[in-house]
């Protein structure tokens, strides 16, 4: 099927079109290898946070083998996953290991401040907290390459094609906020400070991909370890906030990115970040 929309749509011209073109030709290629899959999936299974995983997990994997004839077929490019940044060498393992070191530590940083400060109250940890620390990291490292791979590395990439190197930054953060905002309504008015801190985690993290020499392992472990710092502190029920102050401060609904003291801790990493890129530059340079 992918092959027969290829012939309709030429894909040897796909290479030199419009960014927009290319995007919309991807996506409607991924939903029609989905869909038909997909519907059957929410019609047969009665749980539907099983059906939305399961259907997830599909998408993923066609997302994955979608990419690679694209890199082939598009592009001409056999080992277009390894061109994205991902990649399983030493390098990249201690990159990982880097980037959820500083994801991990800025995020129980944030609460430590907020409890010295008296806005949020330290809970002691049941047993069950080593149960939650593991599934945390799975979580994590799952949620954090998944969406690197699609956001820091097929969708960088397609921006940076077109666009000069701060524009497809500023484009892929803004992407990212929007990707990660399509709620109600109501939802979106109730929490939109998350939305800046979304934007500045996107930037955050391409900064963090061009600090690591276009390799993906720093933003995967940036990105999992904010989650996994988040998903432990949360799901253990490690805190209860004091209302000392608004929270907008702290974060609405629970979550740092939609708070003032959250923006501040990840706008500082931003900024840190992006001056270990500009000093990389520099050295590769001399």
């Amino acid at each position: 099927m992918v092959g027969q929309l290829g012939m309709k749509i030429n894909i040897s011209t796909l290479a030199i079109r419009p960014i927009f073109v290319r995007l919309g030709c991807f996506i409607l290629a991924l939903l029609v290898l989905w869909l038909p899959l997909a519907v059957p999936i929410y019609l047969l299974i009665s749980d539907s946070n099983l059906a939305s995983i399961l259907a997830m997990v599909l998408l993923y994997g066609e997302f994955i083998f979608l990419i690679r004839w694209w890199g082939k077929k598009v592009y001409n490019q056999s080992q277009i996953l390894r061109y994205y940044g991902w990649e399983l060498g030493r390098q990249s393992w201690v990159q990982l290991i880097r980037g959820l070191a500083i994801g991990l530590i800025s995020i129980l940083v944030l609460f430590g401040v907020q409890s010295l400060l008296g806005w949020l109250y330290l809970i002691p940890a049941d047993d069950l907290l080593i149960d939650i620390v593991l599934e945390g990291l799975l979580v994590s490292l799952a949620v954090g390459s998944a969406e690197e791979l699609v956001f820091r590395g097929w969708l960088l990439d397609e921006l940076q094609r077109d666009y000069a190197p701060h524009v497809a930054l500023w484009a892929n953060g803004i992407i990212f906020g929007i990707l990660h905002f399509i709620r109600p309504l109501e939802v979106i008015i109730a929490t939109w400070p998350q939305f800046l801190g979304l934007v500045v985690l996107g930037i955050t993290l391409v900064w963090g991909k061009r600090w690591g020499g276009g390799k993906l392992g720093i933003p995967i472990g940036i990105h999992a370890g904010l989650v996994w710092g988040n998903y432990v502190i949360n799901v253990g029920e490690l805190i209860e906030y004091s209302g000392a102050v608004p929270e907008w401060v702290t974060g609405i609904q629970r979550n740092p990115l939609a708070g003032l003291m959250g923006l501040a801790f990840l706008s500082a990493i931003a900024w840190w970040i992006r001056g270990k890129t500009i000093k990389k530059s520099q050295e590769n340079f001399k």
